[in-house]
Parts: structure tokens; sequence; C-alpha cells
């Protein structure tokens, strides 16, 4: 098809994005969920993530944003290590929990333990290990960068996605 060749509509008018606007829109947009946890001096620490990816693999980096008014946050920085566990449809409970506050989070939960010392749900889907690589100011977030030390599949289920303001399976 020539470029020419394209249907094009009406223009959209170029105007200030608002918040509202901004999270309404990414709200179409499908999500893996996962948990990131580290072994801090008080115990586990853990937090949901859905802005999770795959960065490289030479070398092997991955991503995470995670707001600056996270709780979890300074635990994470501070060990500098993480470990990523990806939750199955099956973990929605778990998603909502890690996402709650004055909750111990981590309660009933069966863990493993990753080659940093960072907790690991055992019925994750799989899991990146990582040690801190880079952390990038971004608005009102963090752009963190984990350089993965190691890595492995636990289970194969399906994915927890959260899409349209609600979690379901991948």
């Amino acid at each position: 098809m020539a470029r020419s060749d394209v249907l094009r509509g009406d223009a959209l008018p170029a105007a200030k994005v608002e918040p509202v606007t901004l999270r309404t829109v990414m709200r179409q947009l499908a999500t893996g969920v996962t948990v990131v946890a580290t072994d801090s001096q008080q115990g586990p620490v853990g937090v949901a993530i859905n802005s999770f990816t795959s960065v490289s693999l030479n070398p092997p980096l991955v991503l995470f944003c995670i707001g600056r008014e996270s709780r979890s946050w300074p635990a994470i920085e501070a060990t500098q290590r993480f470990a990523v566990s990806f939750l199955t449809e099956e973990q929605e409970q778990v998603a909502r929990r890690f996402c709650a506050s004055g909750v111990d989070r981590f309660v009933g939960q069966d863990l493993r333990t990753a080659v940093t010392g960072a907790p690991i749900l055992a019925t994750a889907a799989g899991y990146v290990d990582c040690t801190l690589d880079q952390v990038i100011e971004a608005g009102d977030h963090h752009v963190v960068l984990g350089r993965v030390v190691g890595a492995g599949v636990l289970n194969h289920a399906r994915p927890l996605v959260f899409t349209q303001g609600t979690y379901r399976s991948g």
C-alpha cells in the first residue's frame, strides 16, 4: 500500500494531556502483574508492579517503574537487589495484597530465596533475580534498571494481567 493510499480521518487536536486522560488511555493497555521484593534488615519487603519489562539480553537487563512515594522503594534501594515474581491467573488475591497498605504482605506466602537473598513467590510462573544497575528519575516515578543474575520458570501457568482497571488471565 502506497503512503498516499493510507486513509486519514480528521486530525486529532493537540492539547495538554491531563493525568486523568492519560490514566484512562493507558488502562486500554494490558500489562503483566509482578511482585518486586527484597529482604531488608526488617524482613521481606515487596510491592505489586505492572510496569515491568525486559530491556536487554546482553547484558541481561530488566526494568520496572515505582512511584517516588512508595514505602517499599527505600528498602529495595538500600539492599541494591531485588527479585521479580511473575504472577499467575490464580494469584489475583496475591496481587491485591501486595497493593494494600498496612498489612504484612508476605503472610501465608510460600517463599524461595534467590541467589541475591531476595524472596521469590514459590507459586509464581517465573522470576528474575537482580542487582540494582541504575535508577533514573522520571516525573513522579523512578525507572529502575536491574541486572539479571538469575532467572527461572517455576510453574507453567497462564499469567495474571491488568487492563481496564481489572485483573484478567492472559
